[in-house]
Order: C-alpha cells, then structure tokens, then sequence
C-alpha cells in the first residue's frame, strides 16, 4: 500500500498519509475500537452504516439527530473514505484524496458551515498553460476557461458540448434509463458519440482531456447515457471541469477530510474503526452485520460503500440477482493524485496559476496546490485513467521522475528540485478500490439501475455513486446518505 512506504526527502515520512487521520480518530475513538476479546459480542441498535465517508457520517448524523442508536462500522483505521489528509507539519496540511467544493453544491457548503469551517478559494490568478505536442509552438498560456486551440477545435468543441448539455437536460436525474433515448445512448461508448460527433483530433483530444479529468477513466470505457447523467447531475458539462464557478472553486481550509473528521466526534462510541463487514444477515425480523471485531443486531443496514465492495459482501439471504450483478458491472476509476513540494510557489511569479493541460505526459492535467499561508509552493499532478493503469505498474521512483518531468515542461527549470514528493495510488487502496467514483459502461443503467437505490428488504443503499445531484462528489455523497437516512426513519 502506497501509505506505508516510507519517502525519505528530508524526513518527511508518508506514514502522514494516514497519520493525521489515525490521531484525530485516536482523540475522538478512544476506547471506541473493541480489542479482540470483544470478538463475537453481540451488541443491539437501531441502524447498523457500513463505511465512515462522507455518505455513513452523514446518514449516521441525521439518524441520531431523530433519536435513532447508530452503530459506524468502517474497514479503514479512519474516517473519510475518499477524502484524505496529509501532513506537512507546522498545522498544514494537504489533501491527497477528493478535496474540492463549488457553486450549487449546497449540501456540502451547508455542512461546512455547520461544522465551523471554512473554504478558500483555489489559485487562479494569472495564466494558465496548455501544451500541445503537434504544435509549431508547443507551450502556450492564456487565462479563462477555454485553452488556444486552433480556430477549427475550439468551434468543433463548442458544438459538441453545447450538444452534451442539450442531451443531459433530456436524462431524468432520478430514473436515467427512463429517457426516451436511453437505449440509443446506453447501448454506445462515449467514445463512439465522440468520434461520430467531431473530426478534428485536437478537439476529441481536449474532449478525452476533461473525461480523464472528470471520471479518472477513458472515453471508451464510458456510455454515452452515464456521461449524460453526470452532466445532468452536476448542472452542465462547464461546472463539472471549471474552476471559477465550477466544482474546483474551492477547498477546504484544514483540508478536506476534516468534515469527517468533525463529523465523527459526535458519534463517540458509535464509531468502530478497524472492522470491516464480512457478512449481512437478513430476515423478517432485523439484520445481524458481522465484523471482525463482534456482530451488530440492528432493525435497519445501511450500505455506504462503493458498489463494487459492496458486493465483496456475503449477504444471507442473497442480494436479489439484479443488484448481485449490478456490483459487478460498476468498476471504479484510476488514478494516481502526485504532489510536488517546493520552498515557494515560483510559478506564480511568474504569473502563471499552476494549471495546466497536455496532450502527453504522464500528468496532463495540473493545479496549484499551495497551502492559503503560500508555503511550501505545491504542484499538484493527476495520473488518470489509461495513464494511471501504465504508470501504476511502474515503480515510485520511475512515476517521480516522470511527474517531475512533466512539470518542468509546464513551468520551468524552477520544477526540477522539489523538496519533496507525495504520491496516492486509490487503485491500491483496499476499501477503496479506486477513484474518483464507480463509473457505469454500456448497458448497466438500462438493465440495472433500477438496483442502484432499491433497498433490499431491510438493507440499504447509500454512497455518492448513488446520488441524483454531484453524483460522484462529496456533495452527491451526503445527499446519498441524507436519503438513506430518510428511507430508514420512515421504515421505522
């Protein structure tokens, strides 16, 4: 597991990768773990919620506001699933798991400001650089959204999103293979529409660019319908790849983990960390969840981790075959989330916001980092997709030297020498399996999506893949778990 490599650049150990988490579980856990003389133990509540992200904590929180008992059974030795701080000492801290919120994701903002913290806004001052390998002047800047390709790609790229966002408005949020062309657009890739739709490989390469960026998996590996929800869900196919108004407007001061980190000091004994479900059994007359750590006997289960390890589950009775095989079919995204650490941010001497994008390079799409003190200057690099499944099979020193490779290309010598280097593979992270979400190839909405929320008797569903509004984000994650909460207080 990349978290349990040590990197020796000046002391700064990747045990931090999880340190931070595990100390601000231990403060608020203390005791809350059982040893193992507490092994088979039995213990009675209302609702047994599997996984301690932002979809568990959130359901977890509206059940105990209604006075329901709770019982928060996660696999990792901390919270926060898919969010996940880093250490840089001193107080700072950086976020090498989901870390951005935006516009018109209300329910994050809301919990934000619940919780006491606050946002800042992500770098975006000056110009941004695109590089394109086939160009007579390969590097180039700019500021706004839209990169200087050629006249050509950027009237193609035009027409072809402002068709995507007409498309999605047709895709009920809730019921996506209810649309009068569901059929047509899950039976085909997103790469098949991409290729049908423009002509101009710059424009499809700028349009791969934003899928890799968005889904941390490729065009080809997409339906058509899928991306179409997604747009659906997130407002338009801008808010999903924008900074300024878009989903990467802002972070979260502290770093993003901190919402589960301050969710879960209210749970208090209810939290289990280290206790991951091997088996959900189910009747007429409750649910017993077995763990390594003791069995909970609940009224209600709610489920809040990704589909895919959802069905690494043994279920008594089986799941219904429809939602059985809906976990097969929901594979989650590569990526591999690079962070370079330097004395100062240099690049913004430069006048340049540290964004970029290319069309090679193990990291293709890049962002400035820093803490909201300026120090130290980090460039932030993603290995998505393809590239993360090339270069994950690579070793860490051969990813290094290629990351920081591909930073020199974007901004200059002053990228050569970082003072430290911090990586993240999700694919090798066990109760993760991946990110950025479990995405959904051809034919899976159509003839399984009816699964997706569909409780099992007793059992339910939760987790951001789940969600009708910024599915796949943070803000999807809680409104999945907000829901969930709402379908078992009612069935109580």
């Amino acid at each position: 597991m990349a978290e349990r490599r040590g990197d020796r650049e000046g002391g700064l150990t990747r045990r931090r990768l999880i340190g931070g988490a595990a100390a601000g579980a231990a403060g608020y856990a203390a005791g809350t773990v059982p040893g193992a003389a507490a092994a088979g133990r039995r213990r009675k509540v209302d609702v047994v919620v599997v996984g301690a992200g932002l979809a568990g904590l959130s359901a977890a929180r509206r059940l105990r506001a209604k006075g329901r008992s709770v019982a928060v059974l996660e696999a990792r030795g901390r919270v926060g699933g898919r969010t996940l701080n880093f250490e840089l000492g001193g107080g700072k801290v950086v976020e090498i798991g989901g870390q951005w919120v935006g516009p018109t994701q209300d329910r994050v903002l809301k919990l934000i400001d619940k919780l006491g913290l606050k946002t800042f806004p992500t770098y975006n001052s000056g110009e941004n650089v695109y590089y394109r390998s086939d160009a007579a002047q390969k590097l180039t800047t700019y500021t706004g959204a839209i990169p200087p390709a050629s006249g050509p790609s950027l009237v193609e790229l035009a027409v072809f999103l402002g068709k995507l966002n007409s498309m999605a408005q047709e895709v009920p949020l809730d019921r996506p293979w209810d649309a009068a062309k569901a059929e047509e657009w899950d039976g085909q890739t997103f790469e098949t529409f991409k290729l049908a739709n423009t002509t101009v490989d710059e424009a499809r390469d700028l349009i791969d660019l934003s899928i890799g960026a968005i889904f941390a998996a490729e065009s080809r590996d997409l339906s058509l319908l899928y991306v179409l929800f997604y747009i659906r869900s997130g407002g338009s196919f801008d808010n999903l790849i924008n900074v300024a108004g878009g989903a990467q407007e802002s972070r979260v001061l502290g770093g993003s983990q901190k919402i589960s980190l301050r969710l879960a000091k209210g749970l208090g004994r209810s939290l289990v960390l280290g206790a991951p479900v091997v088996r959900i059994d189910h009747d007429r007359g409750g649910v017993e969840v077995l763990t390594t750590k003791g069995t909970w006997r609940a009224k209600r289960v709610i489920v809040s981790v990704p589909p895919t390890l959802a069905g690494q589950i043994h279920y008594k009775p089986e799941l219904p075959a429809l939602r059985s095989q809906l976990t097969q079919r929901v594979p989650m995204g590569s990526v591999i989330k690079c962070l370079a650490l330097y004395d100062r941010p240099f690049w913004r001497e430069d006048g340049l916001t540290g964004q970029a994008t290319s069309d090679i390079g193990a990291t293709r799409v890049t962002f400035d980092n820093t803490p909201p003190s300026g120090t130290p200057g980090i460039l932030l690099g993603f290995i998505e997709g393809r590239q993360a499944r090339i270069w994950g099979s690579r070793s860490r020193n051969a990813r290094r030297a290629a990351v920081i490779s591909d930073f020199v290309r974007y901004f200059g010598s002053g990228a050569a020498h970082p003072r430290h280097y911090i990586e993240k593979s999700w694919a090798e992270e066990r109760w993760s399996g991946g990110c950025y979400e479990g995405y959904m190839p051809p034919g899976v909405l159509l003839d399984y999506g009816e699964a997706l929320r569909r409780p099992v008797q007793r059992i339910h569903w939760a987790g951001t893949e789940t969600a009708t509004l910024w599915a796949g984000y943070m803000d999807g994650a809680i409104q999945s778990g907000y829901r969930a909460a709402a379908e078992v207080l009612e069935a109580l």
